[in-house]
């Protein structure tokens, strides 16, 4: 028996979830949670073989559980709306089994569980297609400024904290601008979150 838990913030969703992997013969949900720091919790406590998880959640987001859930043996699939390419790779980098997608036929989701548990990686087609073609184009010290950006930091702040000259941080946010194709640090940060950029 291939025992489960699921996070799902939207508790309609949780209940059609688990009353469908229930049907099946061989699967049983042992575990459901509204968020990701309790999904931690059921897994740590039940020792599931599989944990599915939504990404945005109160308390600690899916991508954020999967982390922290890296060296567990339970594995975790991503079943999410979201077909991002930062979504993405932070799910691969966090090594999880699977990243699905909520409008994927429902047996699809059964036949995915059941190859995971065989040891095969399971990924949407569209977020493989996505990953070739949106790498991040910002270097690791544009992602720095980024991220500063986004924390509401001024020009000033962001050359103290990265010890470097506003002028510099002026020139790296003009760059930042460019290659997003945005206008301001509004639409920056827009795009960016849009893209599943931000760690």
């Amino acid at each position: 028996m291939i025992r489960i838990v699921l996070a799902e913030d939207q508790r309609m969703m949780l209940g059609a979830l688990g009353s469908l992997l229930d049907l099946e013969e061989d699967m049983e949900v042992v575990g459901m949670a509204p968020n990701g720091q309790e999904a931690i919790e059921l897994v740590e406590r039940l020792n599931p073989d599989i944990c599915i998880m939504d990404i945005e959640m109160p308390l600690k987001s899916g991508l954020d559980a999967a982390e922290q859930l890296k060296d567990h043996p339970c594995k975790v699939i991503i079943l999410t709306t979201f077909a991002r390419s930062g979504y993405f790779e932070r799910a691969r980098a966090a090594g999880v089994s699977g990243y699905l997608l909520k409008d994927s036929p429902s047996e699809d989701l059964a036949t995915s569980i059941r190859s995971i548990m065989a040891g095969r990686r399971i990924y949407a087609p569209e977020l493989v297609d996505l990953a070739f073609e949106a790498d991040n184009p910002l270097t690791e010290r544009e992602k720095e400024v980024m991220e500063l950006i986004a924390q509401g930091r001024s020009t000033k702040e962001i050359a103290n904290e990265l010890f470097i000259t506003s002028g510099t941080v002026r020139n790296y946010i003009s760059t930042i601008l460019d290659k997003l194709e945005v206008g301001n640090r509004i639409e920056a940060i827009s795009r960016f979150k849009e893209k599943g950029w931000f760690k």
